[in-house]
């Protein structure tokens, strides 16, 4: 008897501790005794460990549940989850990158977060099979070392007067979206000579990757990027290294977004993930720890005048599905990579 009053005084001063420990507010309780169930979940990110791991460890505190982090480049992901989808063995629950888009229609869940009310507009698929976590701008990025304040360029014009670059500037080898910002900006026939007319006068060196790219720029490699994402240059700025960004119309939106497979081994774990993903908990995490500029608009920036500065240039968001984007590759490619 004894033994058994000792077991129930155990249970009831658990339950009591749990009761009064505050509950993450993206939890959804409907789905939590079934997430718990299930253990764990699977996490395809082209987020860096360092930021991506911090950032789940918080799901995990949070629900006791594992969180599985693959991380890799955006292309091999897409190549993985296309595998898995032929050969009917998916192991992902969610897909945190900046093609979620691309992934066939017929692969992810029609499902709307709770926190996705809360978000911008624009990081709200219409569909409901993706949501903007983190909004990205495309602008030139430099090195304060090596660029005069009175040498930055005032347009993207601009760039064709800076002889003192020629062979100097770089690009990154995928940047499509930008480009078709530039087209729409400026109207397609202009936009094509202004672009052509860069890389004729510039020969703009094509880099692989933009966290490379920010890097390289940052140690001096080359003075100036035509663009690369703010947030890069912001972590860099941040870390003391000698780079910053300037704004330019048009300046390109595009986001980081989140996706739940429609066959997920977990669903519970995974609608919650994404609901957690969106919350302002997460946001605030990763504009602080990774400069990511949240999508959520009762979320500050890092820093906080970067939404004015893009704002007061012409944003615009371009989003190409996965044919647009190899025609639109094709073309970058004949503009940057002549042969």
């Amino acid at each position: 008897m004894k033994r058994i009053l000792t077991c129930m005084f155990a249970m009831l001063a658990v339950g009591a501790a749990q009761a009064q420990t505050p509950q993450a507010s993206w939890i959804i309780r409907e789905l939590l005794a079934g997430a718990q169930a299930e253990g764990q979940v699977t996490i395809y990110s082209s987020t860096n460990e360092q930021e991506g791991l911090p950032l789940w460890k918080l799901y995990e505190e949070a629900t006791g549940i594992k969180v599985n982090y693959v991380r890799g480049a955006e292309s091999p992901l897409q190549a993985k989850i296309a595998l898995e989808a032929r050969t009917g063995q998916q192991s992902w629950d969610v897909h945190n990158a900046g093609t979620v888009n691309m992934i066939p229609e017929n692969l992810t869940l029609q499902y709307e977060p709770p926190n996705a009310k809360d978000i911008m507009p624009e990081a709200r698929d219409p569909n409901k099979r993706w949501y903007g976590v983190y909004a990205g701008y495309s602008v030139p990025q430099y090195n304060t070392n090596l660029v005069k304040p009175d040498e930055l360029p005032k347009t993207f014009e601009d760039f064709l007067t800076r002889k003192q670059w020629i062979g100097k500037v770089a690009i990154e080898g995928t940047d499509r979206e930008w480009m078709e910002a530039i087209l729409t900006f400026y109207g397609r026939d202009n936009g094509l000579k202004l672009l052509r007319d860069i890389q004729a006068t510039l020969k703009p060196v094509v880099l692989d990757g933009h966290f490379a790219m920010a890097r390289q720029i940052a140690a001096g490699e080359y003075p100036i990027a035509l663009m690369n994402y703010s947030m890069l240059t912001t972590n860099l700025k941040q870390q003391g290294a000698p780079t910053d960004y300037v704004a330019l119309d048009p300046v390109h939106l595009w986001f980081g977004m989140v996706g739940v497979n429609k066959s997920a081994p977990h669903p519970n774990a995974a609608k919650l993930a994404a609901n957690f993903l969106l919350s302002r908990e997460a946001q605030e995490f990763s504009a602080k720890m990774g400069g990511r500029v949240p999508t959520r608009l009762d979320v500050e920036s890092n820093p906080p005048d970067l939404r004015r500065r893009m704002n007061e240039k012409k944003v615009l968001f371009v989003q190409l599905s996965a044919e647009q984007s190899k025609e639109s590759q094709k073309l970058f490619d004949d503009i940057f990579k002549p042969r």
